[in-house]
């Protein structure tokens, strides 16, 4: 729990904070970190409502993430995500993963040195996509869980290429 909070907190760090959206994404790493910590110290009634806080975070993230990396998203998405966002966590970020994977494909189209990290987060993506559903559907499966945070993680650390 600790040390999730400071790995997201050193990921913070790493990101090049150039302009305000990569300032946010950056800051709501250490929302992530929070929400999470909160969320595995937690027990009883209060965990459900905390799993939630940690979703809806999660997804605040991707959408923060969308908006550093592409600025020009549209403002009607940008606006039905924000309202989807505590409803509807995971389809956010799906939207908003899919929507930075394209943008990262496109720039490793251009730049052959961000190809290995696209390759990297593309894969990282999948694999925490399918480990987050998983982890929905098996939550008594040991280290399923986990799995998921070192994907998370891998994905976390190869955007730094794109935000460069």
């Amino acid at each position: 729990m600790a040390t999730e909070t400071s790995l997201f907190k050193a990921c913070k760090m790493l990101y090049a904070r150039r302009n305000f959206n990569t300032k946010l994404y950056a800051n709501s790493l250490i929302g992530v970190g929070v929400a999470s910590t909160l969320y595995h110290s937690s027990r009883g009634k209060l965990r459900k409502y905390l799993r939630w806080a940690d979703y809806t975070m999660i997804a605040t993230a991707t959408v923060c993430l969308s908006r550093a990396i592409r600025n020009e998203n549209p403002k009607l998405l940008m606006a039905a995500t924000a309202l989807l966002l505590p409803v509807q966590p995971l389809m956010v970020s799906a939207i908003h993963t899919g929507m930075m994977e394209v943008a990262f494909a496109k720039r490793a189209i251009k730049d052959p040195e961000l190809r290995k990290a696209h390759n990297v987060h593309k894969m990282s993506s999948l694999l925490g996509g399918a480990l987050f559903i998983a982890d929905d559907m098996f939550p008594g499966t040991p280290f399923l869980h986990s799995a998921w945070h070192l994907a998370a993680a891998v994905g976390a650390g190869t955007c730094n290429k794109l935000l460069e």
